[in-house]
């Protein structure tokens, strides 16, 4: 489709075409032949426009909403302006410096994702997304043991994202301080640096014919302070920033519109599922309309990127708004994001 609207589009076609929604993305109103006959050194006819335009309707690029004299872009013309003739403008200076201070200076991950995406929705006026890492790829810094009473023992596990997560776990015996700050010092010393996955891998495989009971403890320990980083629905889970955002676009302030946009912000699982897809993706994806397979976003873009940390992808981030939104600034502060946030949880 989009080889062959490139061999039927010629120059002038193609330029119309640009400025049409380029000035419907900034003013938000149809655009009349009239309008584009006045942008500043064009030297094409009302007549000639016209004409242009009738091809572009019949090609399925632009359509006249209700009884206005005026054009607006389909979402297979918003399809062929970002594939074909959008000039992406980087960001701004001030913005990426805004972006690495906000998020570099959090600590911890939960709070770097939700930096992140507040300022991708307060730089953008839309709403911003984010999801959280995958918490395989989470690593191993520290553990401590604490001994309770009646065999059960606090682990305190520390991650490379600074999150700290405790758990109480039931041993097969009493185990006394000081062998527990043996066993402490021996995880320590040696799987620092490790990803949880590995680290119960080789716990379980390697070491289950020496110190059996101690072993033993130490496994149950990784392995519930490894659930406790990977407990299903907090694994999978999203932050969402900026939805009431859409509210100010009147092509989306329709109830209907607004009724299934929150409802999928609420539930959440369209945008997981949708985002899941894009874990996989080199660079930035973009969604226009139906391209989702999702209804709610039929009136909207979904313009994402994965999120790495150690060149292993953890996540995706992204933006969510109208099929008219400023591409050629959305997409690159997508991103750059993405990367600045993926520093910021290595970091």
């Amino acid at each position: 489709m989009m080889s062959t609207l490139n061999e039927e589009l010629n120059e002038r076609s193609r330029h119309l075409l640009k400025l049409l929604v380029e000035r419907y993305i900034s003013d938000g109103q149809p655009v009349g032949s009239a309008a584009l006959a006045r942008e500043k050194g064009l030297g094409i006819s009302p007549a000639t426009i016209r004409h242009v335009m009738a091809d572009l309707e019949d090609l399925g690029l632009i359509h006249s909403p209700h009884t206005s004299a005026g054009r607006v872009p389909t979402n297979s013309g918003y399809r062929f302006f970002v594939d074909s003739l959008l000039t992406v403008r980087h960001p701004e200076q001030k913005q990426l410096s805004e972006l690495k201070i906000h998020v570099g200076k959090e600590r911890g991950s939960n709070q770097i994702i939700t930096s992140a995406s507040q300022l991708l929705s307060g730089i953008t006026h839309l709403a911003g997304v984010v999801s959280l890492p995958k918490r395989e790829s989470a690593s191993f810094r520290q553990i401590d043991f604490m001994p309770l009473s009646k065999g059960r023992v606090l682990v305190v596990l520390v991650t490379n994202d600074d999150e700290v997560h405790n758990r109480v776990i039931q041993t097969t015996k009493e185990f006394t301080a000081s062998e527990l700050q043996r066993a402490a010092n021996y995880l320590n010393s040696l799987f620092a640096g490790q990803s949880l996955r590995q680290v119960t891998s080789i716990i379980t495989h390697e070491m289950a014919e020496t110190q059996k009971q101690m072993n033993q403890m130490m496994i149950d320990a990784i392995n519930l302070a490894h659930q406790s980083v990977n407990n299903g629905k907090e694994s999978e889970d999203i932050v969402l920033s900026g939805a009431t955002n859409l509210m100010d676009f009147q092509e989306l302030s329709d109830v209907n519109n607004m009724r299934h946009l929150l409802e999928a912000f609420s539930q959440k699982q369209d945008i997981i599922q949708l985002l899941d897809r894009c874990m996989n993706a080199e660079g930035v994806q973009i969604f226009i309309g139906e391209e989702s397979g999702y209804q709610a976003f039929g009136a909207c873009s979904l313009i994402t990127a994965p999120y790495a940390v150690d060149n292993q992808t953890v996540g995706v981030l992204g933006v969510i708004g109208p099929t008219r939104m400023r591409y050629d600034k959305v997409i690159p502060l997508v991103d750059v994001t993405a990367k600045v946030l993926g520093e910021a949880l290595k970091s």
